[in-house]
């Protein structure tokens, strides 16, 4: 499970470390307080992408640090295959710079972000706010029926099978193709290949010639619209933004002390003459970049006619061109080779439809099991969801023969929200507030199924609420019984089912804003669960009522900030 989370330069944290207990655990706060900073720290632990928005303005780099002991097996396993020391406990830290390059490691050893990936997938699963807009579509519900039927490894093989058959099968097709009219054929790829290879670079190079005619083409509006915005902004004679700027600023600078609330005004001016300043640089080096040879002009326009006539040629984009010449250089190799016996390579593709056929009745016959597990196990947990009656069923779906890179069936899910009406299409059926219950069910049931150590539940929670959000938070704290898991949540119910509880504010710092993470007990929890029952008046009503929820929840448990700084 997660056991420690340190926060450096991240967002709108300058500094923040967190300790986890088991169970459940509810991050509350106000809308837009930046519950979900620890959700996208998480989120980028395991491996997902970021770039220098996440770093602090004024730091030169963002930190995340999370430790996460006992380790299950699957982690263990594959810290010993890539000879990873450990001490049944990992340490994995990623630093992104303003830049958004970034370092990842594992133990202090410095590792490839796909690593960080594959074993982060037994250790953290995240579920986001939109989850259930996922859900409809079918190759959602065929990868969650996969991952609850633990077919996944099933899936990679018949992955890797449509992979080798279908690669076979097109090297069968062009040899027996190329069989037909070898000479003739090799002539004419060849001659297209030399004319190709005369102008053709990358595509990225083609796409930057293009480009750059279009700026030539363009240059005189182009310098016409950058001198004049360069004269309105900096350069024109006393009546330019700068300094029309500059008055404004000399208008207020010694009023500051006559009335405090002038001053964030002056510091915006301060910062749009600045801007001005350097948007009037950044145009005179446009300017500068306007100039060009003759010469080069007509280089541009030459090579662009050469592979606008090439492309017309091909029926081909210009930045196709590329990948047309090396699918020719594939074609010839084939032909060179084209007095490989054929009939072997027909065994082969015969030996591989048979492999993939064998694959894939395996991977039918899990998925038709899980379908019927899955199928029970949302059933169940929509009746305690405020939806009696209703049904949910997994439509496995087999065309024999078909030969695709996910199988041969099609996969649906259908629901049915009221007692005596016949399950049809989940995108179809549920409305709003029904498909996130009915996602939240089929994400328990699958966390159930799964058994990740550590859940992240990111306000799937909405759309619900009464009594059927203190059934929401029940099932939160029994999933927390099998595992860890951390919700953010905007309801009392829910927060009032965890074990442990920790509040998310945002505050103001001179002009900085800043976010400051606190673990909650006692009174301080009675006083954010009366907040989320009753608003920012909180009454004696509701801190009596949030005291009987607190009393019919979990027990306290131990979540600690060791330090949160938000400033």
């Amino acid at each position: 499970m997660l056991t420690h989370l340190q926060l450096r330069d991240f967002v709108i944290v300058d500094e923040a470390e967190l300790e986890f207990a088991s169970g459940l655990t509810a991050l509350t706060g106000e809308t837009g307080a930046g519950k979900s900073l620890l959700v996208d720290a998480l989120s980028m632990i395991a491996g997902g992408r970021a770039s220098g928005d996440v770093v602090r303005q004024g730091a030169q780099r963002a930190e995340v640090a999370a430790s996460f002991s006992p380790l299950p097996p699957a982690a263990l396993a594959w810290l010993e295959e890539q000879s990873i020391e450990h001490d049944g406990e990992v340490l994995v830290r990623r630093v992104v710079g303003a830049d958004g390059r970034s370092r990842n490691y594992l133990n202090g050893q410095a590792v490839p972000l796909q690593s960080l990936r594959e074993l982060l997938e037994s250790l953290v699963e995240i579920h986001g706010q939109q989850e259930f807009q996922r859900l409809v579509t079918r190759e959602a519900q065929r990868a969650l029926l996969d991952e609850h039927g633990a077919a996944r490894d099933l899936a990679q093989r018949v992955a890797a099978a449509y992979q080798q058959h279908r690669d076979s099968a097109r090297e069968l097709a062009g040899r027996r193709a190329a069989a037909a009219d070898l000479d003739g054929r090799r002539d004419l790829l060849r001659h297209q290949l030399g004319e190709l290879q005369a102008s053709v670079t990358s595509a990225a190079e083609i796409t930057a010639l293009f480009i750059e005619r279009k700026r030539v083409a363009d240059r005189g509006r182009l310098v016409d619209g950058a001198r004049t915005a360069l004269a309105l902004s900096y350069e024109s004679d006393g009546d330019n933004a700068h300094d029309l700027l500059g008055k404004a600023r000399a208008a207020l600078r010694n009023l500051g002390d006559a009335d405090p609330g002038l001053r964030p005004i002056t510091a915006l001016l301060d910062e749009a003459a600045i801007n001005v300043r350097e948007a009037g640089d950044a145009l005179r080096r446009y300017l500068e970049s306007l100039d060009m040879d003759p010469a080069r002009q007509d280089e541009i326009e030459r090579r662009a006619a050469a592979l606008e006539s090439l492309a017309r040629k091909h029926h081909l984009r210009a930045e196709e061109l590329p990948e047309r010449a090396a699918e020719i250089e594939r074609e010839l190799a084939a032909l060179d080779n084209a007095r490989v016996d054929i009939a072997e390579l027909e065994r082969r593709v015969a030996a591989l439809d048979s492999a993939y056929g064998d694959a894939a009745a395996r991977l039918s016959a899990a998925r038709k099991a899980a379908a019927a597990t899955l199928g029970g196990q949302v059933t169940g947990l929509m009746q305690s969801l405020g939806m009696p009656g209703g049904r949910f069923e997994v439509d496995v779906a087999t065309t024999p023969g078909q030969i695709a890179e996910h199988g041969a069936d099609t996969v649906e899910f259908l629901v049915s929200a009221n007692a005596g009406q016949m399950p049809k299409s989940l995108a179809r059926v549920a409305s709003g507030g029904e498909l996130s219950r009915i996602s939240l069910a089929i994400q328990v049931a699958a966390a159930a199924r799964n058994g990740a150590g550590c859940m992240v539940f990111d306000e799937v929670d909405a759309g619900v609420g009464g009594a059927t959000a203190e059934i929401v938070g029940r099932e939160l704290r029994a999933l927390g019984e099998r595992c860890q898991v951390l919700c953010v949540t905007h309801l009392a119910q829910v927060a009032s089912q965890a074990q442990s509880q920790m509040r998310v504010t945002k505050h103001r710092d001179g002009d900085a804003t800043r976010t400051r993470i606190e673990p909650l007990n006692g009174t301080d929890r009675v006083e954010e669960i009366a907040r989320m029952l009753g608003g920012i008046a909180v009454s004696d009503q509701a801190r009596a009522h949030a005291r009987e929820m607190l009393a019919r929840g979990a027990p306290a448990g131990a979540a600690k900030v060791k330090r949160s700084r938000g400033g």
